[in-house]
């Protein structure tokens, strides 16, 4: 097994690495196939080191065959290990039909199920169609099952590219993808379905990936760590910016609030804010450390941004007649800025481009942004993430499971990080401030972005160590200090 690697593929480029691998270096589909069942027993022996009863589900095609090595494997190993086949061993084809003839214990479906871990060998990627019939009904035994469930390759019923649920998919708790990363695992509803995502190269020279374009980007280690180098010893603040957030409007001083904090703690030299007057003894008294100014028009506003290097506008704004009034010099405004919540939907009536901008909506934002609905925004990410470039300029962070970072040059770059528990009021606020301290301590608009994602995405997760429900933007925020400082 191998780290996960950072160049994501629609399932057609999976395929010709596949064949490039074949064809052009010589190695036989069977032994490809054999790497790929040695590499999910091994990694599933290590996930569930305590059992001893497996359950093979095999269905057709290559899918099948990698369960079976699986299940010829785990008895090798002592392991109590049976295979339901879907469809008749002597029934397959190819390579398939030569692994299966290995022999092994193999059960007819009776649509029930018994084993601690149960692989999910039915379908693989190349799925176009709604799982139905037999396979269907294994589907669904397998999600009503209470056993631990590894997914070969990618969980049945799993769409590879646009990662939609046909008809009906495995819920997997560990899946190992094998050749590349495939689109599907991580849109849609992907990252609901794969549980744990491993990776397996079967020993694929890289140079059968040379002719292959990635369709995505994974975020990783050394983003972080190239953004964000040690701060000399000379250091001052002046030397990492000074951001304004622009929000909070009457009665909602609190996402205002959390966006300056959280550019605080990701390391901008200096936060104030522009808000409702009546809320900046509110947030001072808070967080004495933000500079906050009560702005009723116009003239303060522009006042202000004289003297700061970016603007976070939206958190908290509201859509008054104020609100509407700062939208207006706000847009005007050459700093480079962060647009989020309110601003959105102010930007969605009055549309225009900017290359100096940072917009980070979520589905729903996205859709009124893009005349569409939320829906058909999830139901094709990629394609949203990029129209919100082109329609609108600078770079697009679309929010959710899996958020994209794309300024429109080459493939966007995707969240594999991050957790359920982050479905929090305030998490949006957050990265707005993340993002914008990222630009006032001197990364461009698409490093600002990827690296405030993936802050914000990592900060969640250590966060949620003592649990999930009930995560708070606070908690969040409390750890950005540890994850910026790698």
């Amino acid at each position: 097994m191998t780290s996960l690697p950072r160049e994501i593929y629609p399932v057609a480029a999976v395929r010709e690495i596949d064949r490039t691998a074949i064809e052009d270096e010589g190695i036989a589909g069977y032994e490809l196939m054999s790497r790929a069942g040695r590499a999910a027993f091994a990694v599933s022996r290590r996930a569930f080191p305590g059992t001893t009863t497996w359950q093979v589900i095999c269905g057709a095609g290559n899918n099948a065959g990698d369960g079976y090595v699986v299940a010829r494997l785990a008895a090798e190993d002592g392991l109590a290990v049976s295979v339901i086949a879907l469809v008749d061993p002597d029934k397959l084809t190819g390579d398939a039909a030569i692994v299966a003839a290995g022999g092994g214990v193999v059960l007819p479906w009776t649509g029930e199920l018994h084993g601690e871990v149960i692989f999910d060998g039915i379908l693989g990627s190349g799925l176009e169609r709604p799982v139905d019939g037999v396979f269907g009904d294994a589907v669904s035994a397998i999600n009503d099952s209470e056993a631990a469930v590894v997914a070969l390759d990618i969980p049945t019923g799993l769409h590879g590219d646009s990662g939609a649920v046909l008809g009906q998919a495995v819920r997997a708790d560990l899946t190992i993808t094998f050749v590349g990363l495939k689109t599907g695992l991580f849109v849609g509803e992907g990252p609901g379905r794969i549980g744990r995502l491993e990776f397996a190269g079967l020993e694929i020279p890289e140079r059968c990936r040379d002719a292959t374009q990635a369709v995505m980007r994974r975020m990783d280690d050394s983003i972080l760590a190239n953004e964000l180098p040690p701060r000399s010893r000379s250091a001052h603040k002046g030397d990492f910016g000074h951001v304004l957030i622009v929000g909070g409007g009457a009665g909602m001083p609190g996402a205002a609030l959390l966006a300056g904090e959280a550019a605080l703690r990701s390391g901008a030299g200096r936060v104030s804010l522009a808000t409702d007057p009546a809320h900046a003894s509110i947030i001072v008294a808070r967080r004495p450390e933000l500079m906050a100014h009560g702005v009723d028009g116009a003239d303060q506003l522009r006042t202000l941004l004289e003297r700061v290097d970016v603007v976070a506008f939206g958190p908290g704004l509201g859509q008054s007649d104020w609100a509407r009034e700062l939208f207006e010099v706000v847009a005007q405004s050459d700093l480079p800025a962060v647009w989020d919540a309110d601003a959105l939907n102010l930007l969605a009536d009055s549309p225009g481009m900017n290359d100096r901008r940072v917009i980070t909506p979520h589905p729903g934002e996205a859709g009124s942004l893009l005349r569409t609905s939320a829906a058909d925004v999830q139901r094709d990410r990629l394609a949203a993430v990029a129209e919100l470039v082109s329609s609108y300029g600078g770079v697009a962070v679309l929010k959710g499971a899996g958020s994209l970072v794309s300024d429109g040059e080459g493939p966007p770059w995707v969240s594999t990080e991050g957790n359920p528990g982050m479905a929090a009021p305030g998490m949006g606020d957050a990265l707005t401030g993340i993002v914008a301290a990222m630009l006032a301590q001197g990364l461009d608009l698409r490093a600002a972005a990827i690296a405030g994602v993936l802050a914000h995405a990592r900060a969640g997760d250590r966060a949620a160590g003592a649990g999930e429900r009930g995560l708070m933007v606070s908690d969040l925020i409390a750890e950005l200090r540890a994850v910026l400082n790698p």
